[in-house]
């Protein structure tokens, strides 16, 4: 009888709400070699179908076992360059956790809590030597330095191309440094990934706004053979209600990236500062409001309201992010729209107007709709209000890029493995899919680095 899934040692919920250190805490080597155990070794091997980046699951838990370490997070940079990223931030439970075999009588295997152990251990150890590589001659443009950018530059890199990665910001990462909270994802953990990245050879050129500084065409012109646009989806939505404009009101994005990557939990230190008042209302139910609920109260905020319109069971979010916010006191408003945000004279929100839902027929997402009920207005206290609603890209590339075609969402047209309208043009991520998972970017970068080898000839 195999043992209990061991559980993640994590940091109590009324110390780690004061502090943006990492919540949790990783596997012990008992722990791990405990979990490792557990895995049956299926010949079939269910669990591989479930990793969208082709990890060989059970060949790199069988390392574990033979106290192997080095070894293990090796074999899984066989298929992903980022394992310490994915160990942390990837739903497992929906993707390769989902397929084990052990999950359909009791707990699956911790398939990410032991990638995440294998990879902690080599950083601490010093990191991994990359391969020996030999160069083809080829020369690709990376646009984006996000999950997606960042796989598609690592296995083309490992294939012998001279890659070179764009990226608008200072700092690369995309999405995992400016999106993610150090206390889900502590950005020491992005920064070696990128720096092992950078040893197999990829270069990374920050502050390169592609579309302004430098068009698609004019890295065709600088002698690119193919380029991957992997730009991310990080232009924000509003709901478009009334107080919209009132100070006070910020876009997950913007709040997120002001503590994120300019680090405001940290001011004066850094010199970027972030208002957050006593009680502030996050709307949405992705991981996303997840991420700005719990860093509004790691921030100050006394109280902190998650405004969703439909009920738990349809939240997008991670069970994990959602447990993890109840324990630290988010108040879940479930069934409850926001439609108007109101103001003092001054130009300051001080409430957040809402109507009572309850759930209808499903939508063509397969989720309930919610439909007002009358009546029911009421009146949150908030002076902070974070829109957590979703992202669309940003339409700067394919403005600038004549023949590129994209959707009425503004998305990029691809084939299935990531070829756009224009020869050579590779797109991926949530550039083409719209706002979705790490793991989803990081395999269509794989399959797009696929199809530019077979493109290119190497």
């Amino acid at each position: 009888m195999p043992a209990l899934r061991q559980p993640m040692p994590e940091q109590p919920a009324a110390e780690r709400v004061r502090n943006f250190g990492e919540v949790a805490l990783g596997y012990t080597e008992e722990q791990a070699l405990l979990e490792a155990s557990r895995c049956l070794q299926c010949k079939a091997a269910p669990c591989r179908t479930g990793c969208p980046v082709e990890v060989d699951i059970p060949a790199f838990i069988a390392l574990i076992r033979q106290g192997q370490y080095g070894a293990a997070a090796n074999k899984i940079k066989e298929k992903n360059s980022l394992p310490a990223i994915c160990g942390r931030v990837c739903p497992q439970e929906t993707q390769c956790e989902s397929h084990c075999v052990l999950g359909k009588k009791g707990a699956p295997v911790a398939i990410g809590r032991l990638e995440r152990f294998v990879a902690d251990v080599q950083r601490h150890a010093g990191g991994s030597t990359p391969p020996t590589l030999s160069r083809n001659g080829r020369r690709v443009a990376i646009v984006g330095s996000g999950p997606a950018g960042l796989t598609c530059a690592g296995d083309l890199a490992l294939a012998g191309y001279d890659v070179t990665v764009f990226e608008a910001l200072h700092q690369p990462g995309g999405v995992l440094v400016y999106g993610i909270p150090e206390f889900r994802l502590p950005k020491a953990i992005v920064q070696a990934e990128i720096d092992y990245i950078r040893r197999l050879g990829v270069r990374i050129e920050t502050n390169v706004v592609i579309g302004k500084t430098l068009s698609v065409d004019d890295l065709f012109a600088e002698g690119y053979q193919a380029v991957f646009i992997g730009s991310g989806a990080g232009a924000p939505q509003f709901m478009n209600i009334p107080g919209e404009n009132l100070n006070g009101v910020y876009s997950a994005n913007e709040f997120l990236t002001r503590v994120n990557l300019m680090k405001a939990y940290r001011f004066p230190e850094h010199p970027t500062p972030v208002y957050i008042g006593k009680k502030a209302a996050v709307i949405g139910g992705g991981n996303v409001a997840m991420d700005a609920a719990r860093t509004a109260l790691r921030l100050g905020a006394e109280t902190v309201w998650l405004v969703y319109r439909r009920s738990e069971a349809e939240m997008p979010a991670r069970r994990e992010e959602i447990e993890h916010a109840k324990e630290e006191g988010i108040i879940f408003k479930l069934l409850t729209n926001p439609i108007k945000i109101n103001g003092t004279a001054q130009g300051w929100v001080d409430g957040l107007e809402c109507l009572q839902m309850e759930l209808g027929e499903p939508d063509a997402s397969g989720r309930r709709s919610p439909v007002p009920v009358a009546g029911s207005n009421f009146i949150l206290p908030a002076d902070t209000v974070i829109m957590a609603i979703g992202n669309t890209p940003n339409p700067l590339i394919p403005q600038t890029t004549p023949g590129l075609v994209v959707t009425r969402k503004g998305t990029i047209v691809t084939d299935d493995q990531g070829l756009t309208s224009r020869p050579n043009v590779y797109a991926g991520g949530d550039i083409v899919t719209g706002a979705a998972t790490v793991i989803s970017a990081m395999g269509a970068g794989k399959r797009a680095a696929k199809a530019i080898r077979a493109a290119l000839g190497y």
